[in-house]
C-alpha cells in the first residue's frame, strides 16, 4: 500500500486551531490548568497547542511540560533494542491540577495509561484528560477513550499512521501507509 495523506499542511492547521479553541472553550481560566505531552511524539503536538493557546490567551502563563514513560510502559522488558528514554520536564507542580495529557496517535491505550502511572509518580493531579491529535478507535486495548481529538481514523493493525513536523511548520503532515514498507 502506498503512502496516503490523512491531513494536509493546511488541513492540520486548521485541526490545531480547533483544538486550542476547544481547550479554551473547557478552560477559560488557565491558572490551574497545565499540558503535558507525553514524550517524545506528544511534545511537537504540545508545542503547537500552547502556541495557539497563547495566541489567544496572551495575557494567561500556560504551563506545558514533557512527560516521558519509557519504564512504565508494560512491554518495555520485552524488548530487544536498548530503550533510550527522553526527559522528562515537570518544573511545576501537578498536585490538584487539571492536567491534559497530549499525545500524537492513540492507538491501544497502552502509551496513555503508561503515562497516567509515570503522572502519578509526580503528584495528585485534580482531573487529568487526554488531547490526541489522531484517534484510531478501532484498535484499542484498554477503555481509553480522548477528550479532544482532531481526527478519528478507521485503519486495520498492518497500517500505520505517521505524523510528520517540519522546523518551520511549512509542510507538516498526517499520513497513512502500510507497515510493510
Amino acid at each position: 500500500m502506498e503512502e496516503r495523506t490523512l491531513l494536509t499542511n493546511k488541513a492540520l492547521n486548521y485541526t490545531l486551531d480547533r483544538l486550542a479553541f476547544e481547550v479554551y472553550e473547557q478552560h477559560v481560566d488557565f491558572s490551574n490548568l497545565a499540558l503535558i505531552s507525553i514524550q517524545p511524539r506528544g511534545l511537537p503536538l504540545g508545542k503547537r497547542i500552547v502556541e495557539k493557546l497563547s495566541a489567544l490567551v496572551p495575557d494567561q502563563k500556560i504551563l506545558h511540560g514533557a512527560l516521558d514513560v519509557t519504564f512504565y510502559r508494560d512491554d518495555f522488558r520485552r524488548r530487544e533494542e536498548v530503550l533510550v528514554p527522553s526527559a522528562t520536564d515537570l518544573d511545576f507542580s501537578i498536585e490538584g491540577k487539571e492536567i491534559i495529557l497530549i499525545d500524537d496517535v492513540l492507538f491501544t491505550g497502552r502509551t496513555v495509561r503508561s503515562a497516567m502511572d509515570a503522572l502519578l509518580d509526580y503528584g495528585r493531579p485534580k482531573n487529568v484528560e487526554l488531547l490526541t491529535l489522531i484517534d484510531r478507535r478501532f484498535s484499542r486495548e484498554l477503555p481509553v477513550q480522548p477528550d479532544y481529538t482532531g481526527r478519528i481514523v478507521d485503519v486495520v493493525k498492518a497500517e500505520r499512521v505517521k505524523v510528520e513536523w517540519t522546523d518551520d511548520d511549512s509542510n507538516n503532515r498526517v499520513i497513512l501507509f502500510s507497515s510493510d514498507q
